[in-house]
């Protein structure tokens, strides 16, 4: 098992993924060579030609732009505020169904917009009026200040001007260091976010709450409620929709579940580490094997292994046969795969499950570990264990260019997506294409049900596609297509 990451807060800045967790971002071969590279230690490639960068400020922007009571400073041109902007209202239609009795969400964040001459004489003095003006304007009771590639060229003291504006305020003000040059791995950005929270937002614990477990997740429809009733717990979401203090008392919580690793490693392990609070290390359920291992593992931390086996019980035997039917359909279907790390291993695993023949993915980074250093945490290597091998996994940065070769050479019968913009390259090439951007909807016995019904019915559905692709114009030549996808790569060479 690898050493758990050692977590520090009285550090301003949290060690990016390249360094705290060997983290890649350009890899080409097949799982198994994955799972196997990683557990010794992976040297990242380079690109001879990049197409396109995800920034963390976006990553960063998502884990504080949804505390209901706080507001977010983004400190730099006001064009970068549009990261802001990048979880916007993708989810709203998911977001009532959880709090349908709750005030409707907001948020609340804002531009210092600096310009050409704050970079030469300084941006320092136009923050501290941002935040001043804001705490004026909205009243949060807490402030966070999303650094950026231009505020920290020209050296602005963030961290000083946030713990001065903190002593004259009285609320939290969190400096969140998230520049997008500070790592290739844009969601070493969910990390900086954390960090800043854990820094200023969480407390203590005053007392310890056996009927709360923290869920750290994104903005999905609500499952877990059902999930943890048996066991007479209720979930407390972070970050999005909470308030701050229920942040700050997040500290007194039975134990914290995390909905992706790739999402919540670092802020599990704050938790564990800082405030005591025991993480349920187990991989995400996804697929029937997974969510036994995953339901018996919450079970054991809560102390309540009973509980959980009366919950399989009762799950397996009422999703089960559906299973078996939807398995039966989809026999012999092929896929492939793109999505961010973790939740792209999951949708590997809801292939296996499903007896569909995962032809490949393309995944946006790979970290070989975790901050909680638990190899059960690893659902790619699950994965591997569980279904079988996966040919070709190219580790490819949101390199769109790269997942076109890929799907001309394989062209599988359903393209999986979890992120917008992808299933377009599928579809131009006649390619059923599924997006599903709620990570929530295929979890547990449940979700296999769901997310297979909806793959059955875009295999079935597609007509448009196919005609689609008679009339669609590519932007890729066919020398592109008659070249190795890792062509650029620094191992890599012309035809």
């Amino acid at each position: 098992m690898p050493a758990a990451t050692q977590v520090d807060l009285d550090l301003a800045e949290v060690p990016i993924r390249e360094v705290r967790l060997g983290s890649i971002t350009t890899f080409n071969g097949s799982a198994s060579q994955l799972v196997s590279c990683a557990s010794c230690g992976l040297r990242d490639k380079t690109r001879s030609f990049s197409q396109c960068l995800g920034c963390s400020q976006g990553q960063a922007a998502c884990t504080v732009e949804y505390i209901q009571d706080a507001a977010v400073i983004q400190h730099g041109p006001v064009g970068c505020s549009g990261n802001l902007e990048e979880s916007n209202f993708t989810y709203w239609a998911n977001y009532p169904e959880r709090t349908a009795t709750s005030t409707p969400a907001r948020r609340r964040y804002f531009t210092t917009n600096l310009r050409e001459t704050d970079t030469v004489y300084g941006g320092q003095h136009k923050l501290e009026a941002a935040i001043r003006e804001v705490y004026d304007r909205v009243h949060p009771k807490a402030i966070f200040v999303l650094s950026s590639c231009a505020s920290a060229i020209i050296g602005d003291p963030v961290e000083d001007v946030c713990d001065d504006a903190e002593a004259e305020l009285g609320i939290p003000v969190a400096a969140i260091f998230c520049e997008g040059f500070r790592s290739k791995i844009w969601t070493s950005g969910f990390d900086s976010g954390y960090h800043a929270i854990a820094r200023k937002i969480i407390k203590p614990a005053e007392r310890r709450r056996d009927d709360v477990v923290n869920v750290i997740n994104f903005w999905g429809h609500d499952f877990f409620s059902e999930w943890l009733e048996p066991f007479g717990v209720k979930p407390n979401f972070i970050t999005p929709f909470s308030t701050v203090d229920q942040l700050a008392h997040s500290s007194e919580a039975a134990a914290t579940i995390q909905i992706c690793p790739t999402l919540g490693s670092y802020l599990g392990a704050v938790l564990e580490q800082k405030f005591g609070v025991p993480e349920v290390r187990e991989a995400p359920p996804y697929g029937v094997g997974q969510t036994d291992r995953w339901f018996r593992e919450l079970g054991r931390v809560l102390g309540k292994p009973d509980v959980a086996e009366q919950v399989i019980a009762q799950k397996r035997a009422q999703y089960l046969p559906r299973i078996a039917e939807l398995r039966s359909k989809l026999e012999g279907k092929t896929a492939y795969v793109t999505a961010g790390a973790a939740h792209g291993h999951a949708l590997l695993n809801i292939l296996g499950e499903l007896g569909v023949r995962a032809d490949g993915a393309a995944i946006f980074h790979h970290d070989p570990s975790y901050d909680s250093g638990a190899d059960e945490s690893d659902l790619l290597g699950r994965r591997v264990q569980s279904y079988g091998d996966v040919p070709n996994i190219a580790v490819c940065n949101k390199q769109e260019h790269e997942l076109v070769n890929a799907l001309n050479r394989i062209h599988p019968d359903i393209l999986l997506a979890r992120h917008g913009g992808m299933t377009l390259w599928g579809a131009k090439l006649g390619i059923p294409s599924l997006l599903i951007g709620d990570e929530h909807f295929s979890m547990g016995y449940e979700g296999l049900v769901r997310y297979g019904e909806r793959m059955a019915e875009t295999i079935e559905n597609d007509e448009f596609v196919k005609n689609l692709q008679k009339h669609a114009v590519n932007p890729y030549t066919q020398w592109w297509f008659d070249q190795p996808t890792d062509l650029f790569h620094e191992e890599g060479g012309l035809l």
